[in-house]
């Protein structure tokens, strides 16, 4: 292929005359894909004067689960984090997933917390902010959507990919002309389960492409074998950007691997300008943090297998790791067919909502507990905050029969979810004042109130500790890890 003449190249793929662009997801997704979310920032300091000059459209390392993983695993300040990626990757803008009016907790939050949040997360070093929510229901994106771009980030609206009854194409062009009305700067495709399909996803992103007029970004995982086909066939039809994982972190659960797709573009139209041997280096020193992670049993080498089944049953890998640890939990593991089996039945009479964060682990608590005690004979308080509208407007129709089982005669809400939220910031202020030394103290404390208490508390000891023994002068100068 490559001693073939560009213009006939051109002509044997079709493809549109210009660069494809690249988001890495090393720093953030391909480890919380596939080492829960555990990659410190030491690990990542020693590749970031790299990282930054690679060329890359952005670089994704925040927001998702690493801000609470920071905290409770880590001993790491996420700001910190944050801060100090900046200042090692000046060059290169920042990307964060943000669960829209959930932030990065998992309920949600009035107003006024999510504009200090995003105004704090912009003035900390993020550039771009892709916000997505679990039931497309864009009524929760309204708020960060207009803080984002309050603030001077770059907006980037994701729509929530599954396919059933009312999940299709002209669903989600729909969505994405009400997020360009609504101030997307860009439209991500968020392929959380890689349930896309590459005539799927040439046939999308084309209408996409011809519904609005602003970049296309494609986020797809390898969890059934077919990212980089999908890629390939989204390029074909225009796509502008698309996320990977460099390579010892990629595939699987994890995003389709950098270098590779690099290659396969190289001297054609949609070359994407990245050097392959710097992409190579960078890569062995992740090589040894992935070797690190699974020495100490956090990356689990299951995760790097593709598994078709997720085409039938929607189950994104993680979700599948979920089930399979309560099952065990409940001694049951043999009915693990049982409960996949039933999870599409759950999410039908739940009015079809995607299964992505907080929504895969309600239908698939529902889905155990259906098999194990019966169908609906016990619900979870999720499962009815979900089925009275507490997270936002489900897609289909819900099973009414279910609903009334769940919460009997409570009115559903129809509202948006955050209208019946007060301000908070001046309470949360108020409550945590005696050890929050600053705004992202109580943000934190806001998202995570059971963690970040603590691990402020010991953040500060240390530090006072440190200062003592004359170890730093102040606290920006030091990233605690215990």
């Amino acid at each position: 292929m490559q001693d073939v003449p560009e213009k006939n190249l051109s002509n044997m793929l079709k493809m549109p005359e210009k660069k494809l662009y690249i988001t890495d997801t090393i720093l953030r997704d391909a480890h919380q894909s596939q080492a829960a979310t555990r990659m410190r920032i030491e690990d990542m300091l020693p590749a970031c004067e790299i990282l930054d000059n690679m060329g890359y459209w952005s670089l994704e390392c925040w927001g998702g689960a690493t801000f609470d993983s920071c905290m409770r695993f880590l001993g790491e300040d996420p700001w910190e984090r944050l801060r100090t990626l900046k200042k090692a990757m000046p060059k290169t803008p920042l990307q964060m997933l943000l669960r829209a009016q959930n932030l990065l907790g998992y309920r949600h939050y009035a107003d006024d917390v999510v504009e200090s949040f995003c105004g704090r997360m912009i003035e900390n070093g993020i550039n771009v902010v892709r916000i997505f929510d679990a039931l497309n229901d864009v009524r929760n994106m309204e708020s960060p959507m207009r803080a984002v771009k309050k603030y001077g980030g770059t907006c980037e609206a994701a729509l929530s990919y599954t396919t059933s009854p009312v999940h299709n194409e002209d669903y989600f062009v729909k969505q994405a002309k009400i997020l360009v009305e609504m101030g997307a700067d860009v439209i991500c495709i968020k392929d959380m389960a890689n349930l896309l399909l590459p005539s799927t996803a040439y046939s999308l992103v084309s209408k996409l492409r011809e519904a609005v007029d602003v970049p296309l970004h494609l986020h797809t995982h390898d969890t059934t074998g077919t990212g980089a086909m999908v890629y390939y066939a989204a390029a074909l039809a225009g796509i502008d950007i698309i996320d990977t994982a460099l390579s010892p972190l990629a595939t699987g659960t994890s995003q389709p691997a950098t270098e590779s797709l690099v290659a396969a573009f190289k001297g054609t139209p949609r070359d994407t300008g990245l050097d392959l041997p710097s992409l190579s280096k960078a890569a062995v020193h992740f090589k040894g943090v992935a070797q690190k992670l699974q020495d100490q049993g956090i990356l689990d080498p299951k995760v790097l297998r593709v598994d078709p089944n997720t085409l039938i049953y929607q189950v994104p890998g993680g979700m599948l790791s979920n089930l399979l640890n309560q099952l065990k939990q409940a001694g049951a593991e043999d009915r693990f067919e049982e409960v996949l089996a039933e999870v599409p039945r759950v999410r039908e009479d739940f009015g079809y909502p995607p299964l992505v964060t907080p929504t895969s682990q309600i239908v698939g608590s529902q889905a155990v507990m259906n098999v194990l005690m019966g169908r609906y004979k016990t619900f979870p308080k999720e499962s009815k905050m979900l089925l009275r509208g507490e997270y936002g407007r489900l897609p289909g129709k819900v099973n009414e029969e279910i609903r009334k089982l769940a919460i009997g005669d409570e009115e559903v809400i129809e509202c948006r979810p955050a209208d019946r939220i007060a301000n908070e910031m001046e309470t949360l202020r108020a409550e945590v004042s005696e050890f929050a030394k600053s705004e992202e103290d109580v943000l934190s404390c806001a998202l995570f109130p059971q963690v970040a208490p603590g691990f402020i508390k010991k953040r500060d000891a240390v530090e006072e500790d440190a200062g003592r023994n004359g170890e730093c002068d102040g606290i920006k100068e030091i990233n605690v890890i215990w």
